[in-house]
């Protein structure tokens, strides 16, 4: 009997999908197990496993094709199965399939790239502006890596798009000519609106322009009257309009530099100047070995430059800095936490002597690293797991209790803050603790999380212990129901057996939501956890 594939929900806030590419065809033969497709989500391009055997019968979604959840994707049964009743009495002969795929095609370009019923002309494809991350609602063109009257193949990179997240490189599902750029280097827009428009070269797109609310349609709809000459003269009015466009980086070749988000990223922490450097990758493109690998020059005239930025003295001088997507989603969400959540906070001190020599016991065995912010993380899971008040999650309606616990690590980045999540902590050993925090740092540093990295997390750490912070307050990173903030460790008086002594401290403050914990319950996890902190020994018992 035949098993009906719809377009698989891959993460919480995924609507639609997007077939990156399939990776069998009707007809192949189906095992369990077997990697169906890859399927671009709003978080990632993520494989799809079949959970059934038998022969794949038919596709509803080509690749590149874009289609909401729970809507057809594929039908697997026995070969030579009638689906025709399944598929609405469409022809599983690969022509009808092929024509009626390519209906729907439009119809949803035509919905996603036009106010009005303005008929799409053949060959075109409209793009909007991609969801690349769960929470992003608007995006930045950092860089177009294709200008108007490029041709373009799919694969191709056609720009670089910085959400609340990350850089991230925008892929085209569709080979043509650019015809049209909505949304210039720079500029932000929404989710869904007019990004570009490819097409056969010379293509009048105008009244798709005119009707897709494009911002700088009056200043793109340059080269709609180039439409019935040559491709070589329609290239041409392209040109007028890329120059007119904010350049992110120039040379003097062809003035764009092509590069990566990391790479770009090493660069700019590194301060190279990526005009210097040779690209190794496609096309001449930089990547991160080639900034790695790269020796710099010393220049001359560098100094003079830098000296011009100086203020004179007495003079007032003030520039404004736009904010990054990052910066725009740290605002809204820390906001929404501090202006819904009646939070708390409650203090204590713990002594760090024992943690001190446990730590320096355990990293005396080769090839073992443990901080003393893994044993605060693997503290916070056991004290969890004996307080699951603290383990919880506000909602109108109910009080969500998690068996798991997934401690997340706040971890500082420049455009901002990331929380990667440490799963299971509560199962992990110390030194799996370290590896993993370690490994998702390195990862947020570089832009390299990827979205379920960064989600789930049911209790937050955020350490400015390094930093000298004797004590802070942090806000709740929702929708967990509390934080518990590190400071440093502090060498100072103590009082033990009626004496004062030498000794080292460290201030642990737990911010928590009274919607979910009282304050006997935080107080009771923080003495649990001063337990585990004050006696190591204790968490491998």
């Amino acid at each position: 009997m035949a098993t009906i594939i719809n377009m698989p929900r891959l993460s919480d806030t995924m609507e639609e999908g997007v077939v990156a590419k399939w990776l069998k065809n009707v007809g192949d033969k189906i095992e369990e197990g077997d990697i169906l497709a890859e399927i671009e989500t709003d978080k990632a391009t993520m494989e799809f496993e079949s959970f059934y055997e038998g022969t794949l019968l038919y596709i509803g979604i080509q690749e590149g094709e874009t289609s909401p959840v729970d809507v057809l994707l594929a039908i697997i049964g026995e070969e030579g199965e009638d689906i025709s009743a399944i598929i609405n009495g469409e022809s599983s002969e690969p022509a009808k399939e092929e024509a009626a795929t390519k209906e729907v095609k439009e119809e949803t370009t035509t919905k996603a790239g036009t106010a009005d019923s303005v008929a799409i002309p053949e060959g075109v494809q409209v793009i909007t502006m991609p969801r690349l991350s769960d929470t992003m609602t608007d995006g930045t063109v950092a860089t177009w890596l294709k200008t108007v009257g490029d041709e373009v193949s799919e694969g191709d990179m056609l720009a670089e798009i910085e959400t609340d997240k990350a850089t991230m490189e925008f892929e085209c599902f569709y080979e043509g000519t650019i015809l049209y750029i909505g949304v210039q280097e720079g500029e932000t827009a929404p989710v869904d609106s007019l990004l570009t428009i490819i097409g056969p070269a010379g293509t009048d797109v105008s009244a798709l322009v005119a009707n897709g609310g494009a911002a700088s349609a009056p200043a793109e709809n340059a080269p709609a009257p180039a439409a019935k000459a040559p491709e070589k003269a329609a290239t041409k009015p392209a040109d007028k309009v890329e120059v007119t466009a904010p350049v992110a980086t120039s040379n003097t070749s062809k003035g764009r530099i092509f590069a990566s988000p990391l790479a770009k990223k090493i660069a700019s922490d590194k301060g190279i100047n990526l005009a210097d450097v040779s690209g190794s990758g496609e096309n001449g493109r930089i990547i991160k070995k080639d900034i790695e690998n790269y020796t710099p020059a010393a220049k001359v005239e560098a100094a003079p430059a830098a000296a011009n930025v100086a203020a004179a003295a007495g003079v007032e001088n003030s520039e404004e800095v736009k904010n990054s997507q990052m910066r725009k989603a740290i605002a809204k969400s820390l906001g929404n936490s501090k202006f819904s959540a009646p939070d708390f906070s409650l203090n204590i001190e713990v002594d760090m002597d024992n943690a001190m020599a446990s730590r320096k016991i355990i990293n005396a065995i080769p090839d073992t690293k443990v901080s003393f912010n893994d044993m605060v993380v693997k503290a916070c899971a056991m004290a969890l797991k004996k307080h699951p008040q603290v383990n919880t999650s506000w909602s109108e309606a109910n009080t969500i209790y998690h068996s798991h616990i997934h401690v997340g690590v706040a971890v500082a980045v420049d455009d901002g803050l990331l929380v990667p999540v440490i799963k299971h902590t509560d199962g992990l050993s110390l030194t799996q603790i370290g590896a993993g925090v370690r490994d998702l740092a390195g990862k947020a540093r570089n832009k390299k999380l990827t979205p379920a990295e960064m989600q789930g997390s049911t209790f937050t750490v955020s350490n400015l212990g390094m930093f000298g912070i004797g004590s802070f307050n942090s806000i709740i990173n929702q929708p967990n129901s509390a934080i518990l903030s590190v400071g440093a460790i502090v060498q100072k008086p103590v009082v033990r057996d009626g004496q004062i002594v030498v000794g080292n401290t460290m201030n642990l403050t737990l911010t928590s939501d009274h919607r979910t914990v009282d304050g006997a319950v935080g107080a009771q996890f923080l003495q649990t956890l001063k337990t585990f902190i004050e006696n190591p020994v204790t968490m491998l018992a």
